[in-house]
């Protein structure tokens, strides 16, 4: 998603401490310090091997800040041979699975929490860093309450966030909403309506790209479907113990996806584009508005002038009639953290953890915000170092909560047939024949 976010750092983390953070706080981070903690991690006196995958490939500021960091580990651990290698986002998860199948995982890699956390773990194919968490008490706990939830199982943790992804973010355009005369849709009605009023007047509603499948999935439909059956029912359904994928509730949030798709709110081609594309796409003009994460921002940081972005603003998903969920909602994620194979062992474990605290600790998730990404680490922010639109998102985020994202709940077979059952709905299947098919898929998942 790339994409899961847990629902106690939904329910426990007000988020106001985003917005908060700047003011308060006594560690070091809160400081905006990026003086490492006191307990350092011995280096390994022998000479090491260590492997990195992540997918840091991309010319925005977060991928350019992480292979900075990366660079300048690799340059002052000359006992460590960095073996690092860079895979582009859309193909990193299917690779990451295939050597994960074949037991052949890379000594450290960018991993999601949730669903992928639960599956290595069960594969025995990871280890917890509790070890390295405790050294750094400073570090742990500076992280906003809930960060490690998903990414621990039975007391052990395996990997700290390096960022934090809502992924329903409604950007839309100032300009074009005001040349005709459109508000910021705040209920489903007022969606619709503003998509008749744009294709009438030849404008793209809403720029998507969902080459990968995942794009509908996480950035819509998490939301979406939120909106409608409200947050528990979706647990439930996710545990196949008291509410099914077809009952007429999603059924429901699958229709309004395609009512979407069939007022012609997206471009033709949505299909076949990805989602940086469809960010270029609607930074450029093209489009009215469009639904993505906050991995958006550090790409519209690097390819938008101040101009545009300065005409670019942001809100939530409308509600929905008789909704269950509550409208003031973003789905998301806590970010990526790094994964360690369980076969790291002695000094090339000390290696991993010098690396690890290297692309995580204080001074790393204080880049990293400056970099236009949030982080689930309290640190302060220089607004002169981000974008106008960053500051809003940031901004934006203190005043809403946050609900789970369906690839991070659902099993990873499960969230396949998600992701391709949404690209053949915006193609006209049957929103019950797509229901039916997670349904089965998520049953199959756990048993039942």
């Amino acid at each position: 998603m790339k994409k899961s976010f847990i629902v106690t750092l939904a329910a426990t983390m007000s988020l106001s401490l985003l917005a908060g953070c700047g003011s308060s706080g006594t560690t070091d981070g809160a400081k905006g310090s990026t003086a490492p903690a006191k307990t350092e991690t011995a280096k390994p006196a022998e000479k090491v091997k260590l492997s990195i995958w992540h997918n840091y490939t991309g010319e925005d500021t977060r991928a350019k800040t992480m292979r900075e960091y990366l660079d300048k580990f690799k340059k002052d651990h000359p006992n460590i041979d960095l073996d690092i290698q860079g895979i582009p986002p859309d193909g990193y998860r299917p690779r990451l699975k295939t050597v994960a199948a074949a037991n052949e995982m890379p000594d450290l890699f960018v991993m999601w929490p949730g669903v992928m956390t639960k599956e290595f773990v069960g594969g025995d194919l990871i280890q917890p860093i509790n070890e390295l968490l405790d050294s750094k008490p400073e570090w742990k706990g500076n992280f906003m309450p809930g960060s490690f939830d998903d990414f621990s199982i039975s007391g052990k943790t395996y990997a700290a966030p390096m960022a934090l992804s809502p992924t329903s973010i409604l950007y839309y355009n100032k300009e074009i909403f005001n040349k005709y005369n459109v508000q910021p849709p705040k209920t489903w009605d007022d969606m619709m309506k503003a998509v008749e009023t744009f294709k009438k007047n030849n404008v793209t509603p809403i720029a998507l790209g969902n080459k990968a499948a995942w794009v509908a999935q996480s950035s819509i439909l998490s939301s979406l479907a939120d909106r409608v059956t409200g947050t528990d029912w979706f647990l439930k359904a996710v545990d196949q113990n008291g509410a099914k994928f077809t009952d007429p509730e999603f059924v429901q949030s699958l229709t309004y996806l395609q009512q979407l798709g069939k007022a012609g709110a997206f471009q033709d081609g949505f299909n076949s584009i990805d989602n940086t594309q469809m960010e270029q796409m609607f930074a450029q003009g093209k489009a009215a508005m469009m639904i993505d994460g906050g991995w958006a921002l550090p790409n519209l940081a690097s390819n938008t002038s101040k101009e545009a972005l300065a005409n670019l603003a942001v809100t939530v998903l409308p509600s929905v009639p008789n909704g269950k969920g509550d409208p003031n909602t973003l789905s998301g994620v806590v970010g990526t953290g790094l994964g360690m194979s369980k076969k790291v062992t002695g000094a090339q474990k000390q290696a991993a953890y010098e690396l690890i605290y290297a692309l995580s600790g204080p001074d790393a998730q204080k880049a990293i915000l400056e970099g236009n990404q949030l982080v689930s680490y309290k640190v302060a922010l220089d607004t002169t170092k981000v974008t106008s639109l960053f500051a809003d998102v940031y901004k934006m985020m203190g005043t809403v909560k946050m609900t789970p994202v369906y690839d991070g709940k659902l099993s990873s077979a499960s969230a396949d047939v998600v992701n391709n059952g949404l690209q053949e709905l915006l193609m006209g299947a049957k929103p019950e024949d797509i229901a039916k098919k997670v349904q089965d898929a998520q049953a199959k998942a756990v048993g039942k």
